[in-house]
């Protein structure tokens, strides 16, 4: 059991404060009333940042969970397990003088997080049906109207699909939708210098289903986009689908890999530079057009998908 005082004496006594004589248990101002002010806000930005170390320790206890129950053929979600967790939660946060509310939202946040990790419907979606999250649903959920489940498997498959859009959206066409679209979502990164490292590399994206692919070249400040391009170095390759649930951010795509419902082959570490790159542009800051269009469409290509499938969750 955590012993917080002892863990609240220890930080005091080794968070010495810049601009103070002694530490956080003893602040004194050595100049002017605003090093208060700087010194205390350092210590906030400490504290958050022991929540983002605490919490990508959570998110890979999470993954390392999630593999002992797939390989133990158990399920994704134990309700009983987060009842835990919450009650669990307010006898703690009780202890810490937190409200119930306060610590009933973050714990739905952490629980959340953990089922966005395993493809699987939050909690907080489940109650209250809010899909403003880019990461808001994990699952399949099939419209509640019978006739639209009907209707979803009357679409044909995107394999089907394949000659019909390559004659529509022939290579030019398609290769300037791309890189229009490419460049709109890049434009913050690459105007800030984080691809200069990457100039000259090559990565392809297959679309296994729709029998597409194509390679964006990274220039100076600039993409160059290739269709179908040939000899890329790193290629990210999955269904229309799934491509478009991780470019929605619809689902982790830490699940979408676990589950091999995508691959990355060629150069992994080229890859996993990219995508962590791309994990931290923020959502809010990819035009608003672009966010609708792969937020709709991934959670339309997905529906269909489970029509199509056979799946149906009440």
């Amino acid at each position: 059991m955590l012993n917080v005082e002892l863990s609240q004496a220890r930080f005091e006594q080794h968070a010495p404060v810049p601009g103070f004589a002694g530490n956080a248990h003893s602040l004194r101002p050595v100049e002017g009333g605003s090093v208060e002010l700087r010194a205390v806000r350092s210590l906030i930005d400490r504290v958050d940042e022991m929540f983002l170390v605490l919490l990508a320790g959570r998110r890979r206890l999470v993954r390392r969970a999630m593999s002992v129950k797939h390989r133990a053929g158990l399920p994704g979600r134990d309700r009983e397990r987060e009842h835990q967790v919450h009650d669990r939660a307010q006898a703690f946060g009780a202890r810490l003088a937190l409200s119930a509310s306060v610590t009933r939202q973050l714990t739905e946040l952490l629980i959340g997080d953990a089922c966005a990790l395993q493809g699987l419907s939050s909690t907080a979606e489940e109650t209250t049906g809010d899909s403003s999250s880019p990461h808001d649903s994990g699952g399949s959920v099939m419209p509640r109207f019978p006739y639209a489940q009907k209707l979803l498997r009357l679409l044909p498959p995107p394999s089907r699909l394949s000659s019909p859009l390559r004659w529509m959206l022939p290579p030019p066409l398609l290769c300037a939708l791309l890189r229009s679209m490419t460049l709109r979502v890049m434009a913050g990164p690459l105007a800030n210098g984080a691809f200069d490292d990457l100039q000259g590399r090559r990565l392809g994206v297959e679309v296994t289903d729709l029998k597409l692919r194509w390679v964006v070249e990274i220039g100076t400040r600039d993409l160059h986009v290739q269709v179908p391009g040939e000899n890329p170095e790193s290629t990210v390759r999955g269904s229309a689908t799934d491509l478009l649930l991780l470019a929605s951010r619809l689902e982790d795509a830490d699940t979408l890999f676990f589950q091999r419902r995508l691959q990355l082959v060629g150069d992994t570490e080229l890859g996993l530079q990219v995508r962590n790159l791309l994990d931290q542009l923020p959502w809010e800051t990819i035009p608003l057009d672009i966010r609708v269009l792969l937020n709709r469409g991934a959670r339309f290509a997905r529906l269909a998908r489970t029509a199509h499938c056979g799946e149906t969750t009440a």
